[in-house]
């Protein structure tokens, strides 16, 4: 069984709420089903959290590294400056892919500088719930 844990970061839980034109209309509580129901049958623990803090963040990587085959982070805000994750990411050793909702290359000049890319096996964006999707299959080829 392939464990994988999910991070959401900063802002996520205003999906569906916040300009919807770039992440969508869905809510960050139909995302979360939306994953579960597509590892249904994949041989697949997930274990999934929200945090807007930094700090929670790495503590919530830290407590799962002996748990962790994997880790899928979306880090908000924090892909363009948190080198405290970053350094987290690279510490544990747990393979981890960035994923992002929306095309972060496509957006504003800082959006598309990522601190964290050169510590991940991969980044994937701009394909909404489906960079999640994406980054699970990753996560089932590198067993």
């Amino acid at each position: 069984m392939q464990k994988i844990l999910i991070i959401h970061g900063p802002n996520l839980h205003l999906l569906g709420l916040r300009e919807p034109d770039v992440y969508g209309h869905m809510t960050l509580d139909e995302m979360n089903a939306g994953i579960k129901k597509y590892v249904k049958g994949k041989g697949i623990s997930l274990r999934i959290f929200q945090s807007n803090c930094e700090g929670r963040i790495i503590d919530i990587i830290t407590a799962n590294i002996k748990w962790a085959d994997f880790i899928i982070i979306n880090p908000g805000a924090f892909t363009h400056y948190s080198y405290a994750i970053r350094d987290c990411i690279k510490a544990v050793k747990i393979p981890t892919i960035e994923v992002h909702i929306s095309d972060i290359k496509n957006r504003e000049e800082f959006r598309k500088k990522s601190v964290i890319k050169d510590v991940v096996i991969s980044q994937i964006y701009g394909k909404g719930i489906y960079s999640y999707f994406d980054a699970i299959e990753l996560c089932l080829k590198k067993k």
